[in-house]
């Protein structure tokens, strides 16, 4: 009589090589068709920012030559007055530093008239970032 040890009956439990790239190649195709869509809408919510911003700090510059007759020295002078809680970061630089003031036109008092973003690129509009 010979011993039986079962061994024979068992399926092998996992996944074969051919099942992990059938699997792997569908993950990679998904990811080709989603990654450029949310790449492109990661721009575009950068875009929405910076138009905010601009809005954001060219309505203090106003309120400010409203109140004080004059422009402010730096932009600096919208956080120290309240005009502004803080300088808000360009979002295509990622820095509060890269904003370019615009000086006023001739016999108007103070620094900064205007403010645009330092980024250089196109938007999607094709218009240049420095434009806005």
């Amino acid at each position: 009589m010979a011993l039986h040890t079962g061994s024979g009956n068992l399926k092998n439990k996992g996944f074969t090589l051919i099942e992990l790239m059938v699997v792997m190649s569908i993950i990679a195709l998904l990811l080709t068709i989603a990654l450029p869509r949310y790449i492109k809408t990661l721009d575009k919510s950068r875009e929405v920012a910076l138009r905010q911003n601009l809005h954001q700090m060219r309505d203090a510059l106003d309120k400010y030559y409203g109140d004080k007759g004059k422009y402010p020295e730096s932009l600096e002078d919208l956080v120290l007055q309240h005009y502004l809680k803080n300088i808000p970061p360009d979002p295509m630089t990622d820095s509060t530093t890269t904003w370019v003031a615009i000086p006023p036109p001739d016999a108007m008092p103070g620094a900064v008239y205007d403010i645009k973003s330092g980024a250089q690129g196109k938007a999607y509009d094709q218009t240049t970032f420095s434009e806005w």
